[in-house]
């Protein structure tokens, strides 16, 4: 599939959010985000495309990580290397499962733990997909507002990051272009420029 830039939006300091539509897998970036279980059991869905591609140590290294340190409970992230995958890490985040209660906040909990990964380790772009949207049943709108707003108040927070671009990527149609309205919304269309 090729990879489509719907939408950009630069922020002071030369930080770049986009909304993409192309696979994740794919994504030329230090880390890609897996929306994963508490367990980092990668079988279906985003987390099942990335084990795939990416090869047996991406799942190898997820059980190295549980066994040592428990399950990755709902809102937190883990890291690994990517295996084959063109991106250097798997940042593996753990949404909520929608009906469980206060999902937006486990939602961007989840998110802002994936980007204080990322700054821990210095690395400069990340790729997030629609996390909980799937067979989470996290609703797609909702989810897109959560993951955009969280983005936002955390590059706010922060004068200075070593992370500069953060891709938004969904490989359907559908999803890409409800984060895409959903980011023309928020960021106001016009204000894209510094």
């Amino acid at each position: 599939m090729t990879r489509q830039v719907l939408f950009e939006h630069k922020r002071p300091g030369k930080r770049i959010i986009r909304i993409v539509q192309g696979d994740l897998t794919q994504e030329h970036v230090d880390a890609i985000v897996n929306a994963a279980n508490e367990q980092l059991a990668h079988g279906g869905g985003v987390a099942g495309a990335i084990s795939q591609k990416g090869g047996p140590a991406i799942q190898q290294e997820s059980e190295a990580w549980v066994r040592e340190h428990g399950p990755v409970y709902t809102g937190s992230a883990a890291i690994t290397g990517a295996g084959r995958l063109p991106a250097r890490y798997v940042i593996h985040a753990v949404g909520p499962i929608w009906g469980s209660g206060h999902e937006e906040a486990k939602l961007a909990s989840a998110v802002q733990s994936a980007l204080d990964l990322a700054e821990q380790y210095e690395l400069e772009s990340i790729s997030i997909p629609a996390i909980s949207s799937g067979i989470f049943g996290f609703p797609k709108p909702l989810c897109a507002q959560v993951i955009l707003q969280t983005i936002l108040e955390w590059f706010s927070e922060r004068q200075a990051t070593h992370l500069r671009e953060i891709n938004l990527c969904n490989i359907d149609a559908h999803t890409a272009r409800i984060f895409e309205q959903t980011a023309r919304t928020l960021l106001n269309v016009g204000s894209d420029k510094e």
